[in-house]
């Protein structure tokens, strides 16, 4: 095994472990009971307004999609009110897995969920789906995005594509908690993982300590580079000035001079 194949799948275990770890303290509360009541409605969807309007144009109805990198399914779960069909979630930690199969339960829906490395899918996985969503964080737990957007590319038929919804990366050079939050605190060119090793939320509220976790920050030529040596050619990008990730980003909002936060992109698997 290479050295740099050796690096990957130790974060990939490394990560894993601590989603895992985490996974209990996104049950049981406030917005686990949101998510809980929602479910029990018919067209239920977690998806905010920028994402709902891209799924929304590219006309979903019947088609088969996969989630990677799907959590505890929310996501996954609110294909189905855009009348998408046949839907998997793939993710990796296992604890976050059984929420979803519990949301599933709730909704009544027909979506699958699987708990998978990306970077090694059992052989039997299917390769046709008609698009694939990643949404905001997964690309930051890739060590590798070369690799990641092959696999992404190989679970779709020649024609997919591909929605990603993710943070800007120019946010990465930003620390929101720091006492001078608008300089920026790191390398945009950044090459080295940032590690942690306290429980991972989105509200930031839990400081419990977990298993270290390797968060990678990419550029933004970096992540289309990546798509297009993938196969994928890129048929639109925008770019938004609203956070889509942990609530301390939100003093970035409304600013002045206004950052880019966030991006909405759709790929298309070219044919061949």
């Amino acid at each position: 095994m290479s050295e740099k194949s050796a690096e990957l799948e130790m974060a990939v275990a490394a990560n894993r472990a601590a989603w895992d770890a985490s996974a209990r303290l996104h049950h049981g509360n406030a917005l686990w009971q949101e998510l809980a009541e929602g479910f029990a409605k018919p067209g239920f969807s977690t998806f905010d307004a920028t994402m709902t309007r891209t799924l929304d144009g590219l006309e979903l109805q019947g088609l088969s999609g996969v989630q990677v990198g799907c959590n505890n399914g929310r996501e996954t779960l609110s294909l189905a009110a855009f009348g998408a069909e046949r839907c998997l979630g793939i993710d990796q930690s296992a604890e976050f897995l059984k929420q979803a199969a519990l949301l599933k339960d709730i909704a009544g829906a027909s979506c699958d969920f699987l708990c998978a490395d990306i970077y090694a899918l059992p052989d039997g996985i299917r390769r046709d789906f008609d698009f694939a969503v990643i949404t905001i964080g997964v690309l930051g737990w890739m060590p590798d995005l070369g690799r990641f957007f092959q696999a992404v590319a190989g679970l779709l038929r020649p024609g997919g594509r591909l929605v990603i919804y993710e943070t800007h990366p120019f946010l990465e050079m930003f620390e929101p908690e720091s006492e001078t939050p608008h300089l920026p605190a790191y390398s945009y060119f950044s090459t080295g993982p940032f590690v942690a090793e306290q429980a991972i939320t989105y509200d930031g509220s839990a400081k419990q300590a977990a298993p270290p976790s390797y968060w990678h920050s990419h550029t933004l030529s970096g992540i289309v580079m990546a798509l297009i040596r993938a196969g994928l050619q890129v048929s639109r990008f925008e770019e938004h000035a609203h956070s889509n990730r942990e609530t301390c980003f939100d003093v970035y909002e409304n600013q002045e001079a206004q950052l880019p936060m966030s991006f909405t992109l759709v790929a298309r698997r070219e044919d061949g």
